[in-house]
């Protein structure tokens, strides 16, 4: 019982790509590119929206949010990544694990709830865009925004603290290339299945209910662009869904699949290349596909450059 109450652990060892050695070295430059590619194109988007006046409503107000968790959720991964990638034995001390599980779940969370609320967002405006001003005020946005960060932050409590309950009395070598809950969970000596049971029930409520939400939300969507007389209008519309639906589909896809089965039947190596489907790719591809796809974005990027160039030249 004694042993039982108490950790031997005190650092893990995380193994990465160990059975690939050579996919190890051309991932980390490709990895390295995907970061920096990431940061840069989320800090644009959230520098243009708080300079762009015109841009301070909920709907770009919701995707500088998201940016914001992305930029975070990259940071919390990506650099220990790499780190894994480049060293022959990568550790991390028991705090450190903690720590980064910790901030994936709250970011990870968070993004869950953001998505959800931005498709109801979009709901109202093309539903119901006469009475969307009221719908959609400030106080309404700023509810739903500290709404999705609490929520994440409530998420990332209970589940890490309770995780780092168990004791961890060896091995210590995480199959993976971060701390995340599954793998983790599979290195504790001691009875999980309650938490099995509270993973696979949250994963349903924070996860696949707000999923569904929004796949119902887009229904009622596409039905009302449908009947839009201009073609311009719908276009519009379209393009700005398609881009939410998009960052929808993959994040939550593959936290699905990774989250709803602590101990899935999945494959090592096929749980890390899904993991990499929305710490690395989902963050990248936010930027690109709201801001290459929305003209007001691109107006005002270029409105803010010129002004740049303008300002040095005077």
């Amino acid at each position: 019982m004694k042993r039982q109450n108490q950790s031997s652990v005190v650092d893990f060892i995380l193994l990465g790509f160990f059975n690939f050695p050579e996919f190890q070295e051309q991932a980390f430059g490709l990895f390295l590119i995907i970061y920096l590619v990431t940061l840069v194109g989320n800090v644009i988007i959230i520098v243009v929206i708080s300079l762009d006046q015109s841009l301070h409503v909920p709907m770009y107000l919701f995707l500088q949010n998201l940016s914001v968790v992305e930029v975070s959720f990259s940071a919390v991964i990506v650099p220990e990544m790499l780190v894994v990638l480049s060293a022959e034995k990568a550790t991390i001390s028991l705090a450190g694990c903690f720590a980064q599980m910790y901030f994936i779940l709250l970011f990870g969370g968070t993004e869950c709830f953001l998505l959800g609320v931005m498709a109801y967002d979009r709901f109202a405006a093309i539903c119901h865009p006469l009475s969307y001003p009221m719908i959609m005020n400030r106080c309404v946005f700023r509810k739903l925004v500290v709404f999705s960060w609490v929520s994440g932050i409530l998420v990332a409590t209970v589940q890490t603290t309770w995780v780092f309950s168990f004791p961890f009395c060896g091995p210590n070598e995480i199959n993976h290339l971060f701390c995340e809950t599954p793998p983790v969970l599979e290195l504790t000596c001691a009875d999980t299945f309650l938490f099995e049971i509270y993973a696979f029930t949250g994963t349903i409520l924070i996860v696949t209910v707000p999923f569904l939400l929004i796949l119902l939300s887009y229904i009622r969507i596409l039905s009302a662009i449908l009947k839009m007389p201009s073609s311009t209008g719908r276009q519009k519309a379209f393009s700005t869904c398609a881009s939410h639906l998009t960052s929808v589909t993959l994040f939550y896809g593959t936290a699905n699949m990774t989250y709803i089965q602590p101990k899935s039947s999945y494959s090592p190596e096929t749980k890390k290349l899904m993991s990499l489907a929305y710490s690395l790719l989902t963050p990248l591809l936010n930027p690109l596909i709201y801001s290459l796809r929305n003209s007001e974005l691109k107006r005002a990027l270029k409105k803010l450059w010129q002004r740049k160039v303008i300002l040095q030249t005077v």
